[in-house]
C-alpha cells in the first residue's frame, strides 16, 4: 500500500510466513519506533550495536533494512495530533517484525495507553519476558545466577481489556444496579467498576505458546501462576485451563508435578517438561528465595505485569529488562521501562533494555550468532565497568558513561 509518511525501504525483503513458520531474508525490513523521552537516545544507540553485532556475524553477507514507524509524540507532529496512526499499525502488521522504544502513557486520563493499544490492535497475545542474570551486574540476591526465566503474560484480557466504567457515570450507575439487584453482589457505593475477563481461548493459547518455547528451548518447567484460592472462576480457570493444553495437546513432552513424585519418586524422564502451578502472591517470595525452582512462567494478565518488573528487579532492575509483545508470528519488541522524560536528549540513561529486546528480536528471527555477540559484548563492558549512571553509583570503582558511550564500548568488544 502507498503510506503517507512511512517509506519502505527499496533495499530490502519483507520477512514473511509459510506453513506456520517465519521466513526470514538475508535483508529483512525491520520496522522500528524511535519512543518518546528518552526514545531517540537509546533507539540511536542500539541502532549501531545491533548493526554491528549483524555486520560482525555475518560480514556483509545478511543486513537489516530498518524502517521508522510513527507512534507517540513523534507521530503526533506528522499526522496532526494523532498519536496512534492507522498506517504504522498497517506498517506494523506487514512487516511482521519491529522493536519500538518507550511510549508516553498517561495516568488517571487522557489518550489512551498506546503500548496497551498496540497489542489489542495486532492482538499481540504473548507478552515475553526472560529475565536472566549477566555476570556484574549489581543486585540485591546472594545468588542472582540462578535468575533464569522466561515470563509468559497473557497480554490481552484481565484487567488490560479496558472493560472499566467510571464512579458517577450512567454506565457505571446501570452496571451497579444490575450487579447489586440481578446478581446480588455487594460493594460501596459510588465505586469504579472494572470487568475481568479471561477466557478458555485466550488462556490455551499463551500456555501452548509457553510450553511450546519450552520444548524448543529444552526448558525444565512451566509453572502456571494465578491467584485461583480467591479469584476461582477466572485465575482458578487459567490453572485448569492451563493443564488441559498440556494434557490435551502435549501429553508426550509434559507431566503434571504430581505425576512427578507419583509415579516418577520425583525424577524427571529424559525429554519431558514438568507442568506445575504456584500461587501469585507465594510465587513473588519463592522467585527470591529460591529462583533456580523456576524456569518458565505463563501468568495472566496483572500477575505478569507484577511478576515480570519484581524479577527483573533481582537481576538490575527493569532498566536492562527485554520484552515482546507478539502474536501466532507478527511481534513488537519493546523496552519495557518507561520514557524518564526528565532524562530525555541528555544522552545519559542505560539502554540495556531495548537493546536485549533487540536481542530477542535477532533471535525470533533466528540471527543467534549476531545475537549471542551482544550478550557476551556487554558482559565484557560491565566486567571493565564502564556503565551509565544508574550502575555507575551501584559499582565500586565505576567509570560512569554516557550512552552513546555504551554503545561504543559494547561495538568495540565485539572485536
Amino acid at each position: 500500500m502507498a503510506y503517507q509518511h512511512i517509506n519502505i525501504p527499496s533495499d530490502g525483503d519483507k520477512i514473511s510466513v509459510a506453513d506456520g513458520k517465519l521466513l526470514v531474508p538475508d535483508h529483512p525490513i525491520v520496522g522500528y519506533i524511535e519512543g518518546d523521552g528518552i526514545g531517540p537516545d537509546i533507539t540511536r544507540a542500539c541502532l549501531q550495536v545491533w548493526n554491528a553485532a549483524v555486520e560482525k556475524a555475518y560480514q556483509g553477507t545478511r543486513q537489516i533494512a530498518w524502517c521508522e514507524l510513527y507512534m507517540g509524540e513523534k507521530a503526533a507532529g506528522l499526522y496532526d495530533g494523532n498519536y496512534f496512526p492507522s498506517e504504522t499499525l498497517t506498517a506494523l502488521k506487514e512487516l511482521i517484525v519491529s522493536i519500538k522504544g518507550p511510549l508516553t502513557t498517561p495516568v488517571g486520563g487522557g489518550f489512551r495507553s498506546l503500548n496497551v493499544s498496540i497489542r489489542q490492535e495486532l492482538d499481540l497475545y504473548a507478552c515475553v519476558r526472560p529475565v536472566r542474570y549477566y555476570n556484574g551486574v549489581p543486585s540485591p540476591l546472594k545468588k542472582p545466577e540462578e535468575v533464569d526465566v522466561v515470563i509468559f503474560r497473557e497480554n490481552t484480557e484481565d484487567v488490560y481489556s479496558g472493560i472499566e466504567y467510571e464512579a458517577g457515570t450512567e454506565e457505571n450507575a446501570k452496571l451497579a444496579k444490575f450487579l447489586r439487584e440481578e446478581m446480588g453482589a455487594t460493594f460501596f457505593e459510588g465505586a469504579g467498576i472494572g470487568i475481568k475477563p479471561i477466557s478458555a481461548f485466550g488462556t490455551k493459547r499463551l500456555v501452548r505458546k509457553a510450553i511450546q518455547y519450552a520444548i524448543d528451548h529444552n526448558r525444565k518447567s512451566v509453572t502456571l501462576v494465578h491467584k485461583g484460592n480467591i479469584q476461582k472462576f477466572t485465575e482458578g480457570a487459567f490453572m485448569k485451563w492451563g493443564y488441559e493444553v498440556a494434557e490435551e495437546e502435549f501429553p508426550e513432552h509434559t507431566l503434571t508435578e504430581a505425576e512427578l513424585w507419583d509415579t516418577h519418586n520425583g525424577e524427571v524422564p529424559e525429554g519431558k517438561i514438568v507442568i506445575k502451578d504456584r500461587i501469585a502472591d507465594i510465587s513473588f517470595q519463592l522467585l527470591q528465595l529460591r529462583p533456580a525452582e523456576f524456569d518458565v512462567l505463563a501468568t495472566s494478565n496483572l500477575n505478569g505485569d507484577y511478576l515480570s518488573d519484581a524479577t527483573a528487579a533481582e537481576v538490575g532492575g527493569i532498566g536492562i529488562a527485554p520484552g515482546a509483545n507478539i502474536a501466532d508470528h507478527v511481534a513488537v519488541f519493546e523496552a519495557t521501562h518507561g520514557t524518564a522524560p526528565k532524562y530525555a536528549n541528555l544522552d545519559k540513561v542505560n539502554p540495556s533494555s531495548l537493546l536485549f529486546s533487540g536481542v530477542m528480536m535477532l533471535e525470533y528471527m533466528g540471527w543467534t550468532e549476531a545475537a549471542e555477540l551482544i550478550n557476551n559484548a556487554f558482559e565484557r563492558v560491565i566486567a571493565d565497568k564502564t556503565v551509565t549512571y544508574d550502575f555507575a553509583r551501584l559499582m565500586d570503582g565505576a567509570t560512569e558513561i554516557s550512552t552513546s558511550e555504551f554503545a561504543n564500548c559494547l561495538v568495540e568488544k565485539m572485536g
